[in-house]
């Protein structure tokens, strides 16, 4: 069981609040395609298409989910308007917990025999990566867990100097160089630190350019082979941030990342301010990759575990 395994009345309300705009737009569209047919037909099926696609869900998930409604309109043989709504509702469902993107799997567990557990983040620069990193390390806190962070993005200074902020916004220490120094050094003291000092997780900082896949796949590589040096197994997790509100580019990015390392969990963020929340939807089915997070505002406690069966809530309506 994870250490955050909690979803308060108020947090459900923040991811309803949060996909908001996604929902209005999904279901202003859903109301245009139905209005005046009785059944689900054809016509019906390939404007339903055009709305997922819109929605940013992407073309091939899209045609999936489409493929799995058929079948149904063809089992069922008669399916009227009014349960095209609960026939996709069920569908994505199902969909997102095939992809391992299952409410039982949501955030990351701390193996009691396993200390420091380091957590690598990856992600361009402006996706809300340091800010991601900041308030996960605060739920780690929250739940009692000693935290050290590592600034190994030292190709920016304003990313060394947003993540001591929020080491001291959440209490934390953070292991720093200066600009321009060696990641690998940086990401090798900050778990030798968290080592020395008994903590419970690490977590790291990269650098978020996307020059090219072999210049990103050789530095992120020698980062986590120092962090296996000092800690066999390490790095235990490797969580890339997307930008939700980007829409397909969010794919494009993950393409990059999930190419140049093994990357094991996901974040998107800003889903509150876009009506491209079905980015959620197709990521996790084309990637197969647990969404873990989802960020839905500003606010130190708006990085929400992602739960499979809220999401659909929230995104359908109870």
């Amino acid at each position: 069981m994870g250490f955050f395994d909690f979803f308060s009345k108020q947090k459900k309300e923040t991811l309803d609040k949060g996909l908001e705009k996604t929902k209005d737009s999904m279901f202003s569209k859903l109301s245009r395609i139905v209005v005046g047919k009785s059944k689900v037909d054809d016509d019906v099926l390939d404007d339903l298409e055009e709305v997922l696609i819109t929605s940013d869900v992407g073309v091939d998930t899209t045609l999936k989910i489409i493929e799995r409604v058929e079948e149904r309109v063809a089992r069922d043989k008669y399916i009227n308007t009014d349960e095209l709504t609960r026939i996709l509702r069920e569908e994505i469902s199902d969909l997102l917990t095939e992809n391992n993107t299952d409410d039982n799997e949501a955030g990351f567990d701390l193996p009691a025999d396993t200390k420091p557990y380091v957590i690598m983040v990856v992600g361009v620069n402006g996706v809300g990566k340091t800010t991601t990193i900041g308030k996960l390390a605060n739920q780690f806190k929250k739940a009692g867990k000693s935290v050290y962070l590592g600034a190994a993005d030292t190709f920016r200074a304003a990313a060394v100097e947003q993540l001591v902020i929020w080491s001291e916004r959440v209490g934390v220490p953070i292991v720093k160089q200066t600009m321009g120094a060696d990641p690998a050094s940086v990401a090798f003291d900050a778990v030798s630190s968290a080592k020395a000092n008994d903590a419970d997780v690490v977590i790291i900082d990269t650098a978020g350019r996307l020059h090219n896949k072999v210049g990103l796949m050789n530095e992120l590589s020698k980062i986590k082979n120092v962090m296996n040096k000092v800690v066999p197994g390490a790095p235990h997790e490797v969580l890339l941030v997307l930008d939700g509100s980007t829409g397909q580019n969010a794919f494009e990015q993950a393409k990059q990342f999930t190419a140049a390392t093994d990357v094991t969990a996901l974040a998107i963020t800003k889903l509150d301010g876009t009506a491209k929340g079905g980015v959620v939807i197709g990521i996790s089915d084309q990637f197969k990759i647990p969404v873990k997070y989802i960020g839905l505002g500003e606010g130190i406690d708006d990085l929400q575990l992602f739960r499979r069966r809220d999401f659909v809530d929230s995104l359908f309506g109870e």
